[in-house]
């Protein structure tokens, strides 16, 4: 069973600094039509790339216009061969709605870290009445170490509603050997001018609720 630690990796990495990786890491983004996940992978994409590695993404829409699963592959390294994430494959998985977590828990690597915004959102083929809701969401992704919090919520606080996905970015950068500099460049560069600061802070309250998990 993979489990994931609640436990943050500092970084001493600069902007532009080149980073190197032990081996080709991997990120797997999942969620449902409109939470963000694609500009959340490329807000990495564009953190990876500058700190000079080779960064491949994948992405697969799905049903997401009528709000079905969604997923981005990000796979980074010296030089990365395949895009392909088997199960077991996934250094880090960030699941943007909790029912996704555990559709994809197979993926996370043992040692892996699993972040999760602790929402329920009802899948699609629930709402046509083709399958049931799954039973105690919560106590299961526990079982196998999720790291949850609750996004919308942080990103609400700090007046940016639709910021939910980049407080699951900064989750998601304790997990990796990048500088804070580096990913806050990278966002502002990703996202609307106005909403800069916004999402930095955004950033940085999910980077804490990741250290407090």
């Amino acid at each position: 069973m993979p489990h994931a630690t609640a436990s943050a990796e500092s970084s001493t990495v600069r902007l532009g600094e080149r980073v190197t990786l032990d081996g080709v890491k991997t990120v797997l983004l999942v969620g449902v039509g409109g939470q963000g996940t694609i500009l959340a992978g490329n807000i990495l994409a564009m953190t990876a790339s500058e700190a000079g590695l080779d960064v491949k993404v994948s992405e697969i829409h799905g049903m997401s216009q009528r709000g079905g699963s969604v997923s981005t592959i990000i796979r980074m390294g010296d030089h990365v061969d395949t895009m392909v994430c088997d199960p077991g494959c996934a250094d880090v998985v960030v699941a943007f709605e909790a029912i996704e977590a555990l559709r994809n828990q197979q993926f996370l690597k043992r040692g892996g870290k699993l972040f999760v915004n602790d929402e329920t959102i009802t899948p699609v083929p629930v709402n046509i009445g083709s399958a049931r809701m799954p039973r105690d969401v919560s106590a299961k992704l526990d079982e196998i170490g999720a790291i949850r919090f609750d996004a919308g919520e942080i990103a609400r606080s700090v007046g940016s509603p639709k910021s939910a996905n980049v407080v699951l970015v900064g989750a998601l950068s304790t997990a990796l050997p990048f500088g804070v500099e580096e990913w806050e460049d990278a966002i502002s560069r990703r996202v609307p001018p106005k909403t800069v600061e916004a999402n930095l802070e955004a950033f940085r309250r999910g980077r804490a609720a990741a250290s407090r998990a």
